[in-house]
């Protein structure tokens, strides 16, 4: 082979390699509030926050979770967090409301207010009371942490 035919196959891998980099899967925060975690698991490091509508480049994949850059910032977010939907936001009348991340994740698993509120009406002998206050209690990341390290657990890669 002649050097030309070397120099243009290089030429070549480096363009489609440029070309491949820049097309990174470009994605928007779903959730009004997600966190950059420094590992794929919940119990991972909150590194910087992101607020609805926010755009990331998505790097790579683990599980349920992606590696995202946006702000100068890289880290991971699950999966629940992030649409491929371009969110434009509005403000004023018309304006769509945003769910929670907690919102987010049941309704992920087929659970949301209007299921919560057919169940209670279909369930009128049942005392919600313990469990509403059971949803009010809030456990700062740093103590669970500590839990998982005292009991020696371990978050796999991935984990959920």
């Amino acid at each position: 082979m002649h050097i030309k035919s070397f120099l243009f196959l290089g030429v070549l891998g480096l363009s489609v390699a440029t070309a491949i980099a820049a097309t990174a899967t470009m994605m928007s925060v779903q959730i009004n509030k997600a966190e950059l975690r420094d590992t794929p698991s919940y119990l991972g490091k909150v590194v910087s926050s992101l607020a609805y509508g926010d755009k990331v480049s998505v790097q790579s994949q683990n599980g349920a979770w992606s590696q995202v850059s946006s702000s100068g910032h890289t880290g991971w977010l699950h999966n629940s967090a992030l649409t491929k939907k371009d969110i434009v936001m509005k403000s004023g009348v018309g304006a769509q409301t945003t769910a929670s991340s907690g919102e987010m994740a049941l309704a992920g698993k087929g659970f949301n207010s209007d299921v919560e509120k057919q169940f209670k009406e279909n369930h009128k002998d049942i005392n919600f009371a313990p469990i509403d206050k059971m949803e009010k209690i809030k456990i700062p990341i740093a103590d669970i942490q500590e839990f998982a390290k005292e009991g020696k657990l371990q978050s796999a890669g991935g984990a959920k």
